[in-house]
């Protein structure tokens, strides 16, 4: 009788969940229980925990697999086991060998990264960019590591850039859309972005926010706004009666995803001014509007 976790209950799915919601749910644990973000007496729980939520990831990733785990359980990987009977244990080569969701061959089609990243020759880079620091089962030869930081419309757009790469000048084309933190893979070394925050968007993954403050008569009686965008300024339209904090979402008008090149979206807050002085026409006006309860 195996002793083992079961692969479902560990990344939190059902048999009935599909490839992606597996690969989400694996991603999510993965970054929860890395042993980067467990320090102390909790690492080694970590480890252990990081461990298991890899084995059940390449079992439920992998459609045969999946279909001999459901049908004989952890029985069917082990030697000798119902569902292993001349194929070998998949484990075999450990984490790190052929299958593993840890190796360093991913490709853009078939079963590729469960992170979805083409740019990244190594998932525990996507790791670094959340912990900042090397991962402890790293064993694959180290390379030349560089930083580059970027303006804020630099990162959103895209830009190639000059840089001295082991004495020789190269031109490296950065993609569009990359964010703090990202590092990027080209082979030979890797690329650390940090990017110059904006005089008025923020982001917030592939979102941009921004606030425009409106007079208190529009608020009221409603009216149109020139809002900047990513890519240009466009017209906004505020309804009659808009409170203080409203938010409108602007559609596919944030910043185009490096992976999938699908672009997030823009929300504008919307502010009302209150004036700090007011004229006495405008006090009165004030008052006359206090008194109808307004």
């Amino acid at each position: 009788m195996s002793t083992k976790n079961d692969y479902y209950d560990l990344l939190g799915v059902t048999k009935s969940s599909s490839t992606q919601e597996i690969k989400n749910a694996y991603r999510k644990k993965a970054l929860e229980w890395h042993p980067d973000r467990h320090q102390g007496t909790d690492k080694e729980e970590a480890e252990r925990k990081f461990k298991e939520i890899n084995e059940a990831y390449q079992i439920l990733s992998d459609p045969s697999k999946k279909s001999a785990y459901d049908n004989y359980g952890h029985d069917a990987f082990s030697p000798g086991g119902m569902g292993n009977r001349g194929g070998g244990n998949p484990f075999a080569g450990g984490f790190g060998g052929q299958g593993s969701p840890f190796s360093y061959t991913w490709s853009s089609g078939g079963g590729g990264s469960p992170f979805g990243n083409t740019d990244f020759g190594d998932p525990f880079d996507i790791f670094e960019s959340f912990f900042g620091g090397g991962s402890p089962f790293r064993q694959a030869r180290q390379i030349p590591r560089y930083s580059v930081r970027l303006e804020f419309m630099e990162a959103v757009n895209g830009v190639e850039k000059e840089f001295n790469i082991e004495g020789s000048r190269r031109k490296i084309k950065i993609p569009a859309g990359v964010d703090e933190g990202t590092k990027i893979n080209f082979g030979d070394f890797t690329l650390s972005v940090n990017v110059a925050p904006h005089e008025f968007f923020e982001r917030d993954g592939d979102d941009i926010y921004i606030n425009v403050t409106i007079p208190y008569s529009m608020a009221v009686f409603g009216g149109t706004i020139k809002v900047p965008t990513i890519d240009d300024e466009i017209k906004l339209k505020v309804r009659v009666g808009t409170g203080a904090g409203t938010m409108i979402r602007l559609k596919s008008k944030g910043v185009t995803n490096p992976h999938h090149k699908q672009r997030g979206d823009q929300y504008v807050k919307l502010n009302i001014l209150v004036p700090e002085k007011l004229t006495r026409t405008q006090k009165r006006m004030i008052d006359d509007l206090k008194e109808e309860g307004l």
